[in-house]
């Protein structure tokens, strides 16, 4: 399993040009990691399952006393490899239950569980993306 440890989004698309622009499998945005939404997606050129990682935002007051959230700068978006999957049926395989398994605390460790077991994972049945991006 390979890891280059968290950069921004832009290192990240930066760091190896097949993945801007190849086609990814989204697996849900509201997993959680105890300090951070995240979201899982699969790079179809590359392989790699990433999680991208969301602060949970500052909220901010007006003199009204509205209050809001602060959007994100996509340098606040953390990403991290969390292994390399080569082919859609067996990150479909390793994703099998995501659905149930996002809304959990800290949910991510489900998906570290999942990728360290993959040898077993590969006969579940497939867990379909939340998103299918550029048509893959």
């Amino acid at each position: 399993m390979r890891h280059t440890g968290r950069v921004d989004l832009e290192q990240f698309y930066a760091g190896n040009p097949q993945r801007r622009h190849s086609e990814e499998l989204e697996f849900g945005r509201e997993w959680s990691d105890g300090v951070a939404r995240c979201g899982i997606s699969w790079i179809a050129a590359t392989g790699e399952l990433y999680v991208m990682r969301e602060p949970y935002g500052t909220l901010v007051s007006d003199p009204i006393g509205d209050t809001r959230v602060l959007p994100m700068r996509d340098d606040q978006l953390g990403v991290d490899i969390l292994g390399v999957v080569q082919t859609k049926a067996l990150v479909e395989a390793v994703m099998s239950g995501w659905e149930e398994a996002m809304p959990g605390p800290n949910s991510l460790a489900w998906v570290r569980q999942r990728l360290a077991g993959i040898s077993t994972e590969r006969e579940d049945a497939p867990g379909l993306p939340s998103d299918d991006l550029d048509g893959y």
